[in-house]
């Protein structure tokens, strides 16, 4: 070896025989000319190649190195090159590593343990190492031949190799690996790509495929636990075990502090929702309150001024809303049709003082406005052939407005109350203020809700109804016994505010021991409505019932009253009334109560009453309109018969003016009833039921009242289309419907100031009919139809037929209105109308539903009853 040093340069120029001759081999010769400064060596290298004794000076040889195979030739050194007699370049140049510090380069103990099967080394070629030479127990032996051999073949570029060698010693001491034999080229071929291989992969694989045995040291490196038998196992096991050990424990308080940091999140959030909540309840109701004390205010000055309201110019904002529980709302199919069956309110612009505003819950199409428009156009007091003048039309319909709130789009299937509706429509609420602004006006609504209050005092207008508070309690089933107590009037033998199982027991058995007369005995759940929470059960499936009949004709009716006389019935009844009940009491719904465990249970959370049905075969129902003035007058507004579908119980229909009692009788019974209801601080409209019957012991009429509804009903809106229509006037008092009919002014020349002549009217008033293959034929269809069959009204004698549509998109449900000289005529043409239409429009291919045939059915024993009458009439007439 020679070596020059010129300055800060020093040329290397060297020759390496083979061991033990002078010569180069065959195969392939390894020449290397490297020039590089002084100056850029590592301290750290320089003491590591002092120590081996490889070179005496700062030079490397990792700045430029070129491989080169030779079969033969003279190296001579001219300048820092090399000249060749004959070269065959084979590997491209390889650039070395840069120099690196110590620690970065030497992998901690953790990172050697594989992680995964990804670190398995991959099998490299079987190939026959140049330069073998082996590692034992983790240590290489400097002074073995092969070694030695392997560090003189590559004494130029030992740099590159070093740290790589060391790294291989330190993975076979951790893991204490007996022997590894490592191949030359492959550590030389790794060392090379030290640097460029150290960031992108770890270090594991390439060390292990520098072995021609990786597949047994790597599995001694695989095996658990081999780690802790190496070189400083015991250290690693320790801090393995303590590492474990305060991940465990920091994990441990981790969850810990999580669990009470989200505790106490919890809880703030809980509370402060609590505390908004508690605020706004709050703040709702001292609005509330504040809203009740409004509406009290305006009802003392609206009761004080009544007179004057009623005889000037009035605007009256009809809302039809439907306030009933969320429960009740929701199980009612149609909810916004059934609240739009009182459109007919509009027919109050008949008094040419009064401005309707009505509130409708649905969209109404063009052809149900052209419909009502071309309707309330009409005057009643004409005979139909005079034609309105342009500005009387015009101020006919300036004197109507429909208005649909916007909420009735944002809450489609909510099923709201139309109150609440309103409430949410700020748009329809600023134009409304804007329509009534200075003018007398008031609200008329429909079943009252706490709603009212809130769009009451919105529109700063009264209510011409109760409290809602008010209404809520005597709006009841139970509530309504209490007001027919206080008035004095008939009742059915009973029991109200029944809530629990053995009071229904007691109750009953207590009824059936006093009444022997009562075949039926009906179950009333106190906030359902239209008969839909009635439950019955007749008394002839009691068994012990013949034998309590006995005792009763035993003892007598004078001693029946003794109660240790009764004991022993009462105590039987007891016995059997649970059985009795759980056999024999149906629901009259089934639709909305499927069996009598479902009513019960209803029945006895919500309360109810036990009453008795009417004890004869033929019984009829009437309903009766009153407005309870805020000024304390009673007035009956309509009064009329009810006709009844498949349900005894529902209503359907009804004709009008009422024939089954006598009008004095009926007055009287209204007017103790309506002042009862001002007692009680209820004013506005109310719809008072009332069942009649002949008494067989002693052949006298009896009425009792059985429901009061404190509601606009429909029997109202369709007497007020009546009343349109006809021109006429329904007078309760005499029990007469006074039509006035107009004469030609030819015939009447000399009578200018005499009155036209009045006739009676009967009518029949049907606003729930219901047929679901309506919906197949559009309005205008429907009406073409009935003017083919002759199905129509006569203006001119005041005389036909009336349809009321609701809606445009369903069309399953309308309203009808037939109009004759006499009741036996107005019911065959409501018959007859119904036929020709069900006719009409159904197949016996096809499923409908409908209660058009009950009704027909209905109408039909209402007629063969009036014949009976008549024969009876006439059969009596002589014998007086």
């Amino acid at each position: 070896m020679r070596l020059k040093a010129f300055g800060q340069k020093a040329h290397l120029n060297l020759t390496i025989p083979e061991e033990g001759t002078g010569t180069v081999p065959d195969s392939s010769f390894h020449h290397m000319s490297i020039q590089h400064k002084a100056a850029s060596l590592h301290p750290r290298e320089d003491s590591y190649y002092s120590k081996i004794g490889l070179i005496g000076s700062k030079s490397q040889c990792h700045k430029q190195m070129k491989w080169e195979t030779v079969s033969g030739y003279t190296c001579e050194k001219t300048g820092s090159k090399c000249s060749p007699l004959r070269t065959t370049k084979t590997p491209p140049p390889i650039s070395t590593s840069k120099s690196m510090d110590h620690r970065s380069m030497m992998q901690s103990t953790n990172d050697l343990i594989p992680q995964n099967p990804e670190n398995i080394p991959v099998p490299v070629p079987v190939s026959t190492s140049k330069y073998p030479f082996t590692i034992t127990n983790g240590r290489l032996n400097p002074m073995a031949a092969d070694f030695c051999h392997f560090r003189q073949s590559l004494s130029l570029c030992w740099s590159s190799v070093v740290f790589a060698l060391e790294a291989l010693e330190k993975l076979l001491r951790d893991f204490a690996v007996p022997l590894a034999k490592v191949s030359g080229e492959r550590l030389v071929e790794f060392a090379h790509g030290w640097d460029s291989g150290w960031r992108k992969a770890g270090p594991r694989t390439g060390l292990l495929s520098v072995l021609e045995n990786w597949e047994v040291v790597s599995g001694l490196v695989l095996r658990p636990g081999q780690r802790y038998r190496g070189e400083g196992g015991t250290e690693a096991a320790a801090t393995h075990i303590q590492s474990c050990w305060r991940r465990y424990v920091a994990r441990k308080a981790y969850l810990r502090h999580s669990r009470r940091k989200w505790a106490a999140e919890t809880i703030a959030i809980s509370w402060l929702m609590h505390t908004r909540k508690r605020c706004v309840r709050k703040a709702l109701q001292a609005r509330r309150v504040r809203q009740l004390e409004n509406y009290r205010c305006r009802a003392q000055n609206l009761a004080a001024n009544w007179k004057h309201i009623q005889s000037s110019k009035r605007t009256i904002i009809h809302i039809p809303s439907l306030g009933y529980s969320q429960r009740q709302r929701l199980n009612l199919r149609g909810f916004d049709v059934l609240q739009n069956k009182q459109i007919n309110r509009l027919c109050d612009i008949r008094d040419s003082n009064v401005q309707v505003i009505y509130i409708c819950p649905r969209h109404l199409g063009e052809d149900i406005l052209d419909y009502y428009t071309s309707l309330l156009m009409r005057d009643g007091a004409t005979d139909g052939t005079e034609k309105r003048t342009t500005g009387e039309a015009s101020s006919c319909v300036s004197a109507f407005i429909i208005l649909t709130p916007e909420a009735v789009d944002y809450f489609p299937t909510r099923n709201m109350c139309l109150s609440t509706l309103l409430k949410y429509s700020p748009h329809t609420l600023k134009r409304i203020k804007n329509l009534i602004q200075g003018k007398q006006a008031y609200i008329v609504g429909g079943v009252a809700h706490v709603d009212d209050l809130a769009v009451a005092d919105e529109l700063g207008v009264p209510i011409l109804g109760p409290e809602p508070a008010v209404a809520q309690l005597y709006s009841t089933k139970s509530g309504g016994r209490r007001i027919f107590t206080g008035a004095e009037v008939d009742v059915p033998p009973g029991q109200a505010d029944i809530y629990s199982l053995n009071q229904l027991h007691e109750t009953l058995a207590e009824l059936l021991t006093q009444n022997f007369d009562v075949q039926r005995w009906l179950f009333k759940i106190d906030s359902e409505h239209s008969g839909r929470g009635t439950a019955y059960c007749d008394i002839c499936h009691l068994s012990c019932y013949k034998w309590a009949l006995q005792e009763y004709h035993r003892h007598g009716p004078e001693l029946w009253n003794t109660k240790w006389i009764q004991e022993s019935v009462l105590l039987r009844y007891l016995d059997e009334i649970p059985e009795w009940l759980a056999r024999h009491a149906r629901p009259a719904k089934t639709s909305c109560y499927p069996n009598w465990a479902r009513f019960r249970k209803t029945f006895l959370r919500q309360g109810g009453v036990v009453e008795a049905y009417p004890p004869s075969d033929s019984v009829t129902c009437l309903t009766v309109d009153l407005l309870l003035e805020p000024g304390g007058e009673v007035t009956m507004l309509s009064c009329g018969d009810q006709l009844h579908g498949s349900f005894q119980l529902e209503a359907i229909g009804s004709t009008v003016p009422q024939t089954s009692v006598h009008p004095e009788t009926l007055h009287s019974i209204c007017l103790r009833v309506g002042q009862a209801c001002l007692q009680r601080l209820i004013v506005g409209y109310v719809s008072v039921d009332l069942a009649t019957f002949l008494n067989h012991n002693t052949m006298e009429q009896k009425v009792w009242a059985i429901n009061v509804d404190l509601t606009y009903s429909d029997q109202l809106a369709m007497t007020q289309m009546l009343l349109m229509m006809t021109g006429g006037t329904l007078n309760c008092r005499t029990g007469c419907l006074e039509v006035p009919m107009l004469i030609r002014e030819k015939y009447c020349d000399h009578q200018i100031a005499a009155k036209p002549p009045v006739v009676n009217r009967y009518a029949v008033l049907g606003s729930r009919l219901f047929h679901s293959n309506l919906s197949m034929l559009y309005h205008n269809v429907f009406f073409m139809m009935c003017r083919a069959h002759g199905i129509g009204f006569n203006m001119k004698r005041k005389e036909g037929t009336v349809f009321a549509l609701y809606d445009s998109s369903e069309r399953c449900s309308i309203g009808m209105m037939t109009v004759s000289e006499d009741l036996q005529g107005a019911l065959v043409t409501f018959a007859r109308n119904l036929s020709v239409i069900h006719q009409e429009i159904s197949s016996s291919k096809m499923q409908e539903e409908t209660n058009f045939k009950e009704l027909i059915k209905n109408i039909k024993d209402v007629l063969q009853m009036i014949v009976q009458n008549k024969l009876r009439a006439v059969k009596d007439k002589p014998a007086a």
